[in-house]
């Protein structure tokens, strides 16, 4: 992976090849991605950077055996720790994982659950994972370079494994780097969230999803013409139609679509906010939806986006915790209608 390969992340791109330019390489650094948003990506074109051999006006060659290693997810000095069930370790599953990641390195953590056979299952980082990282770390690098950790969802990190991880966090080996990619930064522990460099990666626009989830296209669709009808509804002020719209949520066939909408709707929410605020030029907003967005930015109060994501993140978290969707989203809807 280079930074060639990397969607809608510029300046990101641009401060993480600046980073190993100058030597002054964090020790820790949490992406904060959307779910499928491109934090593995970017955390493997980082690294790929760091230790390729032949590094060219600001990206890897991604030809040298450097290069070649990291790509095929083998490096011996780059460590994996994702969520697992029980007490199992990410070290069992490193077959599913570099298999995950080669098909689509923009993978969703329910892509994850599906590749190692846990669906339905509560994925944790053990204490035993953080243990076993710290010996690994404890070990010279095996090519006398850096050694790297890359934690996928650290807010499923209990707190034992958070504690055990602690220390190494806060007083580093030389040439030790952790790159942890989040979709909840709120849900991480505080001593692990304190001690890193914090770096949020942009939606990816409608294009560029669509282009590494191909799949989705339908239920994006489906999930921008819902979110239509709600604000359509509100700024109407048809309360039957807004209530009808929570019903529409509340019918979508899966939990997993119930949470992938809640995120498509921050993503609009995102848009008509950067609209109100005069920044149109940022917001990324496909041509035949334009019409849509000016109106609910000149419609919507300006404090709705801030307040409404927030309720929609309430949601998203809501959905995972067995209670009444009919009741989850008609409860989100009538707050929406309030605003």
């Amino acid at each position: 992976m280079r930074f060639a390969d990397i969607r809608g992340c510029d300046g990101l791109v641009e401060a993480l090849a600046g980073m190993v330019d100058s030597g002054r390489i964090p020790h820790a650094i949490m992406f904060h991605e959307d779910d499928g948003g491109g934090g593995i990506p970017l955390a493997l074109a980082f690294l790929q950077y760091l230790y390729c051999q032949d590094r060219r006006s600001g990206d890897s060659c991604g030809a040298c055996p450097e290069c070649n290693k990291v790509s095929k997810l083998i490096h011996p000095d780059i460590h994996f720790i994702f969520p697992v069930a029980g007490k199992d370790l990410s070290s069992r599953y490193m077959e599913e994982w570099r298999e995950l990641v080669k098909e689509n390195p923009w993978f969703r953590e329910s892509d994850l659950d599906a590749a190692l056979g846990i669906e339905g299952k509560q994925g944790i980082i053990s204490v035993a994972e953080s243990r076993g990282i710290i010996d690994a770390l404890s070990l010279s690098a095996v090519q006398g370079g850096w050694r790297s950790v890359v934690i996928y969802l650290p807010e499923k990190m209990n707190q034992q494994a958070a504690n055990a991880l602690l220390k190494s966090l806060e007083e580093p080996s030389e040439s030790t780097l952790f790159l942890l990619v989040t979709h909840s930064p709120e849900a991480v522990m505080t001593t692990i969230f304190s001690r890193c460099l914090h770096m949020r990666i942009p939606p990816l626009s409608e294009e560029d999803f669509l282009a590494v989830h191909p799949e989705n296209s339908p239920d994006y669709n489906a999930f921008s013409d819902l979110f239509h009808d709600l604000v359509v509804a509100i700024e109407e002020r048809d309360l039957t139609a807004t209530i009808e719209a929570g019903e529409a949520m509340a019918a979508l066939p899966s939990r997993e679509k119930q949470k992938n909408f809640c995120r498509a709707a921050g993503e609009s929410l995102r848009r008509i906010f950067l609209l109100q605020q005069g920044l149109g030029s940022i917001a990324r907003i496909p041509e035949d939806e334009m019409d849509f967005y000016k109106d609910a930015a000149a419609k919507l109060p300006k404090k709705f986006p801030r307040m409404a994501l927030a309720w929609f993140d309430r949601a998203a978290k809501l959905v995972g915790a067995n209670v009444n969707q009919k009741i989850l989203f008609s409860d989100l809807t009538g707050r929406l209608f309030t605003i």
